[in-house]
C-alpha cells in the first residue's frame, strides 16, 4: 500500500514568487546573455539569486496553514483579507500559533476546511476502499472494474498471515482471479457478437470490450487491489485519520497512519487529533454485546425472504410540503399558512404549479432546493459491485448491514446465456465454503474473500432533489445494467407517491421525453 501526498493548495502570491524566481534565473542563466557578463559581474548575479533563494526557503511558506490563518482572522480584524495573507505568508509560525489557538483553543474547526490535499492511494483492496470512501465531505475517483481488466493483484490481511487458513484463501482467489479471464475471454466474443457492430473503430471496440470486463468482475474478491485519487480538506482529514486509527482492520488502520505520516509535518498546526477514542474503538462491540444480551440469537441473524428494493418511509403529502415550501420562500405568509392555501388549490392547479416548477429545466440541472425538503427510505439488497457505485452518492444516507452469502448471489445475464453459470457457481460455493470457516476462526477477515457478486442489505435514505441526480445518472442508458435495476425500481415506487412531483425521474436518455409529456 502507497499513500502519497500528491498536492495542496497555497497562497497565489507564494506561488507568484516562486514562477518570478524561477524566471529571474531563467533570464540570467540564459546562454547567449550569461556569456555576455564578465566574471564579476557573473559572481554578483549568482550570489543574489543565490541570496533570494535562501530567502524564498527562510520563509518556509509552503504550506495551506498560511490560508486557514488568513482566512481565520476575518472575523475580527479590519484589514482587507489580502493583507492578512500577506501577514501569514511571512509570520508562519505566529500563523501556525494562531491555528492552534482558533481551531483547538476555541473550537472553531471550520478554519481548518480552508487547507486541501490530494492524495494518491495505490495498493488498497476493494473492501477496505468501502471505508475509505465513507466519509461525505471528500472527493474520490477510483479505478474502474468495469473499464480495466485488473491483473493478478489482491491484499493479503495481516489478520491472516502465518495462520492454518492463508494457503486457502490464496487458492481461493487465485482460482477467482483464473475463472474471472476465462469469463472475459468468453464474454468478450459475445457482447463483440451481440452489438453486431463490425466496426475497426477503436472506441467502439473498448466500450464493447467493458461489458466483458462488468460482467467478468462479479466474481473477483472484495480483496482486489485496486487505486483512487482522493482530495480532502484538513478538517475531514484528521476526522479520517482518527476513524481509521479505531478501525479493527489491520489494512484500515496502517491506511491511516500513512495518510498523517504523509502530511503531518506540512500542516503541524491545522490536525491534532488523530489517536483512536474508545468511543470509536468500542461502540460497536458495546452495542453488539448488547443486543445479543436482549434478542435471542435467531431473532439477531434471521434471514427474510425480500425483495431487492422496498420503500420503508416516504414524507406524507410531500408534493404539498414542496409547493408550500416554494410559496413560503417567495410569499410572506408563515409555512402553516401557505400548506392550506396549497391544500385548498385543485388537482390541476397544482400540476400547472409543478409545471412552472419544471419549467425551462435541463437535464444536468437541479431541481429547486425545496425539494429536498421531501425524503424516501429504501431497504435494498445489492451486490458488492452494485453498493461500490451506491457509495459514491455521499449526500444521502446509506447504513450497511455485513455481506451476507445467505443472501444469494448476483449473477450477470451474460454468464447463463454464455453457459458459464455452473462454473461461476462452483467458484461462489467454494468461496462460501472458506467465507464460513474465516467467519468462525478470523471473522475480520472473512469478507475480503467475497465476490462483486455477493449481498448486503443497506438503508438508503434520499431527499427528491438528489434523488433527480441519482436517477438521471443511474437510470440513463449508459448505466451499469446492475445499478439501473435498481434506481427503476425506486423510481417505480415513487413515481406512486409523487406523480406530479416524480414526473421528470429517470435517466438522461428519457429526459426530453418526459419533459415534453408533462409540460405540454
Amino acid at each position: 500500500m502507497k499513500v502519497l501526498l500528491a498536492g495542496f493548495n497555497l497562497d497565489v502570491e507564494t506561488l507568484n514568487e516562486l514562477k518570478n524566481f524561477v524566471q529571474r534565473v531563467a533570464e540570467v542563466l540564459e546562454p547567449d546573455r550569461f556569456a555576455e557578463y564578465d566574471p564579476s559581474a557573473k559572481r554578483l548575479l549568482l550570489y543574489s539569486l543565490y541570496q533570494r533563494a535562501k530567502e524564498l526557503l527562510q520563509q518556509d511558506n509552503l504550506t495551506p496553514e498560511t490560508l486557514s490563518a488568513a482566512y481565520a482572522r476575518i472575523s475580527r480584524s479590519p484589514k482587507p483579507v489580502n493583507e492578512l495573507r500577506a501577514i501569514a505568508r511571512r509570520e508562519v509560525d505566529r500563523a501556525r500559533k494562531s491555528n492552534r489557538n482558533i481551531i483547538f483553543g476555541l473550537g472553531h474547526s471550520s478554519v481548518a476546511e480552508h487547507a486541501t490535499f490530494n492524495f494518491d492511494i495505490i495498493g488498497v483492496s476493494r473492501l477496505a476502499v468501502e471505508t475509505i470512501e465513507h466519509f461525505r465531505l471528500a472527493s474520490y475517483t477510483e479505478k474502474s472494474q468495469r473499464y480495466v481488466l485488473f491483473k493478478n493483484d489482491f491484499v493479503i490481511p495481516a489478520e491472516i498471515r502465518g495462520s492454518a487458513l492463508e494457503k486457502a484463501y490464496i487458492e481461493l482467489i487465485n482460482l477467482q482471479n483464473k475463472t474471472y479471464y476465462q469469463l472475459y475471454d468468453v464474454l468478450r466474443p459475445y457482447f463483440l457478437d451481440k452489438s453486431g457492430n463490425n466496426s475497426s473503430d477503436t472506441a467502439t471496440i473498448r466500450r464493447i470490450e467493458g461489458l466483458a470486463k462488468e460482467d467478468a468482475r462479479y466474481i473477483i474478491s472484495l480483496a482486489t487491489q485496486t487505486q483512487l485519487g482522493m482530495t480532502v480538506n484538513a478538517r475531514m482529514l484528521e476526522n479520517m485519520i482518527s476513524k481509521c486509527a479505531s478501525n479493527p482492520l489491520s489494512e484500515i488502520r496502517e491506511y491511516g497512519r500513512k495518510l498523517y505520516q504523509s502530511c503531518r509535518n506540512l500542516v503541524p498546526s491545522i490536525i491534532k487529533y488523530t489517536d483512536p477514542t474508545p468511543y470509536l474503538l468500542n461502540k460497536n462491540q458495546d452495542i453488539n454485546n448488547y443486543l445479543k444480551a436482549i434478542l435471542p440469537s435467531n431473532e439477531f441473524t434471521k434471514h427474510a425472504e425480500e425483495n431487492e428494493v422496498r420503500l420503508i418511509e416516504f414524507t406524507p403529502d410531500a408534493e404539498e410540503k414542496i409547493l408550500a415550501a416554494v410559496l413560503f420562500r417567495l410569499g410572506r405568509s408563515n409555512f402553516s399558512v401557505s400548506r392550506k392555501i396549497i391544500q385548498n388549490l385543485g388537482d390541476s392547479e397544482k400540476k400547472r404549479f409543478f409545471q412552472k416548477l419544471f419549467l425551462n429545466i435541463n437535464s444536468w440541472e437541479s431541481t429547486l432546493r425545496e425539494f429536498e425538503y421531501i425524503y424516501f427510505t429504501f431497504q435494498l439488497i445489492v451486490s458488492a459491485g452494485n453498493y461500490g457505485q451506491l457509495k459514491r452518492h455521499r449526500m444521502t444516507n446509506l447504513v450497511a448491514q455485513e455481506y451476507d452469502p445467505n443472501l444469494g448471489v448476483t449473477i450477470p445475464l451474460s454468464i447463463i446465456k454464455t453457459g458459464y453459470l455452473d462454473r461461476f457457481m462452483e467458484v461462489v460455493e467454494r468461496t462460501n465454503q472458506l467465507y464460513w470457516k474465516l467467519k468462525n476462526s478470523l471473522p475480520i477477515v472473512a469478507p475480503y474473500i467475497l465476490t462483486n457478486s455477493h449481498r448486503r442489505r443497506v438503508l438508503f435514505k434520499i431527499n427528491l432533489r438528489e434523488l433527480y441526480h441519482f436517477s438521471r445518472l443511474r437510470e440513463d442508458a449508459h448505466a451499469q445494467w446492475d445499478i439501473r435495476q435498481i434506481a427503476r425500481q425506486m423510481h417505480s415506487l415513487v413515481i406512486e407517491k409523487i406523480p406530479l412531483a416524480g414526473a421528470l425521474l429517470g435517466g438522461k436518455d428519457q429526459f426530453q421525453k418526459k419533459y415534453d409529456t408533462f409540460l405540454k
